[in-house]
């Protein structure tokens, strides 16, 4: 079994020995702003394992499987969110991953020196954009009673496995995202802590991705519905472990997620980071592989905005025809000819991780004509520009490294689409494969989860597309057509030269950014 804590929902998913999804039950859950301190993001911890719950006893019932039968149970989460314990083991305080609230803290941060974030960034891969470093400072700054309080500190898929055994561990996947560990050892360094102004003595014990952490205990059995004595293998954050559902597992492999954000992954086996401090570095859930990721802003949302916004007609015949409003206005879209007659779509900007921020979303370069500047445009022209961005991010990722994937494995909501994949070759210019099960996270864990039991002898045998026993499957592979990617190439350069300017609109206040992290 799979415990998957999202943004927006949790699921417990079970997965047969073949790696065969037989069982998912999700509840949507929300992670709601105190109306005291914009742009936080508080977790429920009550209400969100009451959830969690029902979901793990819901799809033991739906299924029939009788819960002696689950041979083990793993966890995996959004990442940087995080929980803070007292020393009964009481939860005092949980923020979700985004939350924005902490921005006196990334001001009085920068104030203790001004090259402290690059300086931290080279040994944690993290900057204070969305670590934990900003959030603890506001805790002891905003409420100076809990921090006293606070024994232990945490991340959500820890949290879960806590709340079923009463242990908390923390492994390095998701970890790392705090910015309180040292990249190069995989666990906590307590001097990042101390120049910070924070406790030293809140980090509980590391222990590695796919390793027991301890079982159910009798409190947990009877929350759950699932048997005392289950053992509990750490898990790691969401896209980490997506990588091991798409076999990405290895040095030099890539992946790219599609989803509401868009992530590129990418493997190294050095836990050095970029000298230019623009690319998160984070420890991948493989032993001695960490992560180069880089993220674009909100495309699913894009996405999700504009067939809200103008696709009533395709949102009606979807219905009628028992099909996905995006499934035809991707047909729809196939006749549009790539880089959409030059038009310029600006959502998302290549990341930049200490100074990040992205202009007013914007369409540029259309002529009033009909026939070509319709609906269809438009969607692919945001197709385009996120595939575009991805590019900006692979080049980004090779300037640090020096190194390019040779191949992409694509996956997550986008990687349904029968135009999307195929953008991304043409982009990209290098083969793009679409796995079989395309929401890879909980497949992940439940990789892991085998692991920690010893089902299977090693990551590679289980995930790598040429292990004996690999869950892993390719679904279709798309080739990159040279002429469309000509056509790219200008189109990357047309949209780069545009952003700067948009870009500086937002800066100068004429425009609202889209988004800017906490501090600029």
């Amino acid at each position: 079994m799979a415990i998957d804590a999202g943004t927006g929902s949790v699921r417990a998913v079970v997965f047969d020995v073949q790696g065969r999804q037989i069982g998912c039950v999700q509840k949507e859950w929300k992670h709601l702003e105190d109306p005291a301190y914009p742009g936080s993001m508080n977790f429920d911890w009550n209400v969100n394992w009451n959830l969690t719950c029902s979901c793990i006893k819901e799809v033991l019932s739906n299924t029939g499987i009788d819960e002696k039968n689950i041979a083990a149970v793993s966890a995996t989460c959004m990442r940087e969110g995080i929980v803070l314990y007292d020393a009964n083991g009481e939860e005092l305080w949980a923020c979700a991953n985004v939350d924005a609230r902490a921005k006196d803290e990334v001001t009085q941060l920068k104030q203790i020196d001004p090259n402290l974030e690059k300086e931290l960034y080279l040994k944690s891969g993290q900057a204070f954009a969305l670590g934990a470093l900003p959030r603890l400072l506001w805790v002891k700054n905003k409420l100076p009673d809990v921090y006293k309080k606070i024994a232990r500190v945490g991340m959500i898929n820890d949290w879960i496995i806590f709340r079923l055994s009463g242990v908390l561990k923390v492994e390095p996947s998701n970890g790392s995202t705090t910015g309180l560990f040292d990249l190069k050892t995989r666990t906590w360094d307590i001097e990042i802590a101390r120049r910070c102004g924070i406790r030293d003595d809140i980090f509980p014990d590391v222990i590695e991705c796919g390793t027991v952490a301890t079982k159910i205990s009798k409190e947990g059995a009877r929350q759950s519905g699932l048997p005392e004595g289950t053992p509990l293998v750490a898990g790691g954050g969401d896209c980490q472990l997506g990588a091991i559902g798409v076999g990405v597992i290895e040095e030099s492999e890539a992946v790219v997620f599609g989803g509401s954000f868009w992530q590129y992954e990418f493997n190294t086996n050095s836990a050095d980071c970029s000298p230019k401090c623009n690319v998160r570095v984070n420890c991948h859930a493989v032993r001695n592989i960490w992560q180069y990721e880089a993220l674009a802003f909100n495309p699913g949302l894009v996405m999700r905005w504009f067939r809200d916004a103008f696709c009533a007609e395709e949102k009606r015949l979807a219905a009628e025809q028992n099909t996905d409003p995006y499934a035809l206005l991707d047909k729809a879209a196939l006749s549009v000819p790539a880089g959409s007659y030059g038009m310029i779509c600006a959502f998302s900007d290549i990341m930049n991780f200490v100074n990040w921020k992205h202009a007013s979303p914007s369409f540029l370069n259309f002529e009033l004509d009909p026939e070509k500047f319709n609906k269809a445009c438009f969607y692919r022209a945001i197709m385009e520009n996120t595939c575009l961005v991805t590019l900006g991010h692979l080049k980004l990722v090779h300037e640090a490294t020096g190194k390019k994937p040779e191949k992409i494995v694509f996956a997550g909501g986008a990687a349904k689409s029968i135009l999307w994949p195929q953008i991304l070759a043409d982009v990209l210019g290098i083969p793009v494969e679409v796995p079989v099960v395309k929401e890879a996270t909980a497949l992940g864990a439940a990789i892991m989860a085998g692991i920690g039991i010893g089902m299977f002898p090693n990551i590679k045998d289980a995930a790598s597309s040429g292990g004996s026993a690999s869950l892993v499957k390719i679904e279709k592979v798309f080739s990159p057509n040279k002429q469309n990617r000509d056509v790219y190439d200008k189109a990357y350069q047309n949209w780069h030269a545009a952003y700067q300017p948009l870009l500086k609109l937002s800066d100068d206040g004429t425009t609202k950014h889209m988004w800017r992290s906490p501090g600029l």
